[in-house]
């Protein structure tokens, strides 16, 4: 993908209006009126809106990022100067500020998309190992407790990444790793990737399977308009990621990890997923009834099984009722965690909503902290 010279204006419309779009539904679905309304009716919203004030979170899909970061994978000035006007460096006062008047406990911290991931050798080595001391001597040092950390890996070098995700866990106390969309050309179901997953399944740590942009030539053939007065400022990028196409590529690659036996070979590796299910509540019927049949004869399971014993689920930037019941639907309560994208969506908006959901107290708690004690071994 080319870099695209104005983009500023259409990049932060897009990418906020889409994100802050799917939070407005969220706060708003169960809880909108029309101008006019009864005393009991606004009553009741005021007991809706004050519901679970006291319940604590840990939020498990929040981003940083460092200048360094920005110039190694902004696509140009303008955005990396939109990246700066969101807030994603800032890991002192002002974040945990705003974590203090959303009633967030634990912000889980991961470089922003996508990492390190794509810079090869000893570079890109280096790099991983910079952010990730850089996080456990900064904000986890400077506020104990408040902020825990995803490892960034150098995945251009499998081995040197299961080793540096043994060094951050071991060392340095970071919760599992957090991986962006495609590797190169590859997906972590690739033999390549064998060893990072084995490791991650030996420490008992999750990997967080976050999006990423594609490869050029998938962009091409999906994402490219070709004709200039459709293509608005910067909307190919938007579409190939937060707009529709990373939604998309989360999932297939959920899939293949399934239907390529890769939680047959390490049965114990827990792998999550944000953006309430990036899709699977929708298609979840569909995939199970046909995939299912197909791979019968060669995983040990059934698809949907894989489901709700091998992957967690986040509520990051999706703040609706009808997405979170869709999802539980499917997904046990068990296996379900509150996060909200920050800073891409606003972490008081995802606390509002989530603490009016209709849902009894305890699935409530599990989302929002409990469940995520018990993954990470960690306590609000």
């Amino acid at each position: 993908m080319k870099p695209i010279e104005k983009p500023r204006k259409s990049l932060v419309m897009g990418r906020r209006s889409f994100l802050g779009g799917a939070a407005a539904l969220g706060v708003g679905a169960g809880l909108s009126a029309p101008a006019i309304i009864t005393r009991a009716a606004a009553t009741e919203a005021s007991v809706i809106a004050l519901r679970d004030q006291d319940l604590p979170f840990i939020a498990t899909e929040e981003t940083y990022t460092t200048d360094e970061l920005m110039a190694l994978n902004a696509i140009n000035d303008d955005h990396v100067e939109y990246l700066k006007e969101t807030g994603l460096a800032e890991l002192g006062p002002g974040r945990i500020g705003a974590m203090d008047k959303a009633g967030i406990n634990v912000q889980i911290l991961s470089a922003h998309t996508p990492g390190v991931q794509n810079l090869a050798g000893q570079e890109g080595i280096d790099f991983a190992y910079r952010l990730n001391k850089m996080i456990a001597n900064g904000p986890m040092a400077t506020y104990p407790g408040r902020f825990q950390a995803y490892a960034t890996l150098p995945l251009q070098d499998p081995e040197a990444s299961a080793d540096e995700l043994e060094r951050a866990v071991r060392e340095d106390g970071f919760l599992g790793a957090m991986t962006n969309g495609f590797v190169g050309k590859k997906f972590l179901d690739h033999p390549d990737f064998e060893p990072v997953l084995a490791r991650a399944e030996a420490l008992g740590v999750p990997i967080y399977l976050h999006p990423g942009f594609p490869p050029d030539d998938v962009f091409e053939i999906y994402y490219r308009i070709t004709r200039p007065e459709y293509n608005e400022e910067y909307q190919d990028y938007i579409f190939s990621g937060s707009g529709y196409g990373w939604h998309q590529e989360v999932l297939t690659q959920c899939l293949r990890l399934i239907v390529t036996g890769v939680f047959d070979r390490f049965p114990k590796l827990q792998i999550i997923i944000g953006h309430m299910g990036e899709g699977l509540p929708f298609y979840y019927e569909r995939i199970v009834g046909d995939m299912s049949e197909a791979t019968e004869n060669s995983l040990n399971k059934p698809v949907g099984q894989y489901f709700n014993d091998n992957f967690w689920y986040t509520t990051s930037a999706f703040f609706q009722d009808e997405l979170l019941h869709l999802l539980l639907k499917y997904i046990s309560v068990d296996r379900v965690m509150f996060a909200t994208d920050y800073p891409f969506a606003d972490m008081k908006q995802g606390t509002d909503w989530f603490r009016a959901v209709d849902l009894p107290r305890e699935a409530k708690e599990k989302i929002a902290f409990r469940n995520a004690e018990k993954l990470f071994g960690i306590k609000v």
